[in-house]
């Protein structure tokens, strides 16, 4: 029973805690949410490319999509609620997926940026594996030459030379 009052209690702070807050109000008329969903569809329009962009670079964009996939439905709700003549919820769904473009748009940079860093490195990377490969090749060679080299003179200076004796 103690478990339940002082969940009964938790809920009620936290309703008087909400009801403290309210909810925001755009408080837009019909030209301002127009211009606020024209908004949110250019941003939106201007993040596919930024996120192929960062996908082409070689970075994970699976979140992002994710991303846009939710500022699309806010879009679509806005445009819903712009037929239906709700302008300030229209407004707020559209303020709500320009700040979701927004984000979408700072972090596929970021991840762009990240993505390129990463392939410099791994191309440095295999550069020097390679650099390393060839100079162990040549140096491996040069030493195995020296030696085969060294031993056929050994070989040549233990020959005895044969001496004719000049009888034919």
């Amino acid at each position: 029973m103690p478990a339940c009052k002082s969940f009964l209690i938790f809920v009620l702070l936290f309703a008087l805690a909400l009801s403290m807050f309210p909810l925001e109000d755009c408080g837009a008329d019909s030209g301002e949410a127009a211009l606020a969903i024209k908004q949110a569809e250019d941003i939106m329009i201007s993040c596919y490319p930024i996120v192929l962009k960062a996908e082409s670079a070689g970075g994970n964009v699976s979140g992002l999509l994710a991303r846009l996939n939710e500022a699309g439905v806010l879009l679509t709700q806005a445009h819903a609620l712009y037929r239906l003549e709700d302008f300030d919820r229209a407004a707020c769904f559209a303020e709500l997926c320009s700040q979701i473009g927004g984000e979408v748009r700072v972090e596929a940079h970021e991840l762009t940026r990240l993505a390129v860093k990463q392939a410099t490195e791994r191309l440095m990377w295999a550069m020097i594996r390679s650099i390393l490969s060839i100079t162990i090749i040549v140096s491996a060679s040069f030493v195995s030459w020296r030696i085969f080299k060294l031993r056929y003179c050994q070989q040549i200076s233990e020959m005895k030379p044969e001496v004719d004796s000049g009888e034919s």
